[in-house]
């Protein structure tokens, strides 16, 4: 079975071009016009899919060839196709960048490019950045180019003038985004700032998506692509009576959708909390962690006493609970941010984190666990001194890229690790079934 759509992978040189902001405008600018948008962000993200299911009103799950997978990532796809309109897909980095990079994404699915250039303090060189991502391969359709931070209409058609009015290669300017500080998304240290944090988010995006439309060519739309149903079978459910308590809040967000769908597959019950609000953990025999920023709300946290002891009774008591990096630093004895406050937290795990200036550690990561290897990624800027020895080191995607130490302590399985749980779904089954 096959079924087709108009779809675009949004890409750009390098980080920083604009391409939430763009990839947001269109799907705002499109849902508008009463198409029904699906988004998918390309690599390990969370935040960006906030703000984009935030522009489409649909949920947003990510696309990689080799976390996600080719025969899942098919399978999002052909199931968008089967309703919705347009697909955009978000890339990651530069179009190039990364092994799989954003480029290998639209090779393998036949998706047409479109590339997002900073246009700030640029003219004519314009086109030759379009003219380079156009040609470094041949394997790949790239069909436009959208220019950001343009300064005025006479910038944009000095822009216009280097793509040679669209006779370099076919490629034409699809639309732009003139500078405006009320459309410029946020951002901070892991990146854009949270959708739920940016209180004027609605109208940013409805001034970019009229930004769209008012450059854009009319009534353009991406060329249609065929998404085949990749056939994969039905999920046993594993986890049935299993109930998870999710923590989910401004601290805990770093969630992928698909990890929360893959476990009610499973037939696990999920009970959401938040560490930030709740006095109580839900009556659950696993706890699930994820990452997010603890950091920010370090008072928040280390003043709710009685979600502390909370997440200590549940651990006293012998039961599961998975951290991924925001998560396993909440269950430290204490975390210091960067101005040097430190709160002391859970004091589960004996050992204190430290937010650092750099970036700590960051790539493509395959987990060593003794229920089976999982995939995922790491993204962090805090170091911890801990005083238990790792149950194993995850193995770097990059030949030269160092490894994070996965902890095991008597239920508690943590590590700086951001898990995808459908690279493996057996290995996750057994991860959240109760120890008692």
């Amino acid at each position: 079975m096959i079924h087709a759509c108009p779809a675009l992978l949004i890409a750009a040189p390098a980080s920083g071009h604009g391409k939430t902001t763009v990839t947001a405008a269109m799907a705002r600018y499109y849902r508008n016009r009463g198409l029904k948008v699906r988004c998918f962000k390309s690599g390990p993200d969370f935040i960006d899919p906030m703000i984009l299911e935030q522009a489409s009103g649909e949920a947003v799950y990510q696309l990689d060839n080799w976390m996600v997978g080719e025969e899942a990532s098919q399978r999002l796809l052909f199931e968008a196709a089967k309703e919705a309109d347009l697909i955009l897909v978000e890339g990651v980095m530069g179009l190039f960048d990364g092994t799989p990079s954003s480029a290998d994404l639209a090779q393998r699915f036949n998706l047409p490019v479109a590339a997002v250039i900073d246009a700030k303090a640029m003219a004519q060189t314009f086109g030759a950045i379009a003219h380079g991502l156009a040609n470094y391969r041949t394997d790949l359709n790239v069909v436009g180019v959208i220019a950001n931070r343009v300064g005025s209409h006479n910038h944009l058609d000095m822009l216009i003038e280097g793509l040679g009015n669209g006779g370099h290669d076919g490629i034409k300017l699809i639309a732009a985004l003139f500078r405006d500080e009320e459309v410029v998304l946020p951002s901070r240290h892991l990146g854009l700032v949270q959708a739920d944090e940016i209180t004027d988010l609605a109208s940013r995006l409805e001034r970019a998506a009229a930004m769209i439309g008012e450059s854009s060519i009319e009534g353009w739309l991406p060329p249609v692509v065929e998404f085949s149903d990749p056939g994969t079978g039905p999920i046993e459910p594993a986890l049935q009576g299993i109930r998870i308590g999710v923590a989910c809040d401004n601290a805990f967000s770093f969630i992928y959708r698909a990890n929360l769908d893959l476990l009610t597959s499973l037939g696990a019950t999920l009970h959401l909390f938040s560490p930030l609000h709740d006095k109580i953990v839900p009556e659950v025999d696993s706890l699930y962690l994820p990452g997010g920023y603890p950091e920010l709300y370090l008072d928040q946290l280390s003043q709710n006493s009685a979600m502390l002891d909370a997440v200590r009774s549940h651990f006293q008591s012998d039961r599961t609970i998975v951290a991924e990096c925001g998560g396993m630093l909440y269950l430290l004895e204490s975390l210091t941010d960067k101005a040097g406050k430190r709160a002391k937290l859970c004091g589960i795990l004996p050992g204190d984190g430290v937010m650092q200036e750099r970036l700590a550690g960051l790539g493509l990561h395959t987990a060593p666990l003794p229920e089976g290897d999982l995939r995922g990624h790491a993204f962090h800027h805090s170091q911890i001194e801990m005083q238990l020895e790792p149950l194993a080191e995850s193995a770097n995607r990059r030949a030269k890229g160092r490894g994070e130490a996965i902890y095991r302590y008597k239920g508690v399985t943590a590590s700086y690790l951001h898990y995808y749980f459908a690279s493996n779904i057996e290995a996750t089954a057994k991860l959240f079934q109760s120890k008692i």
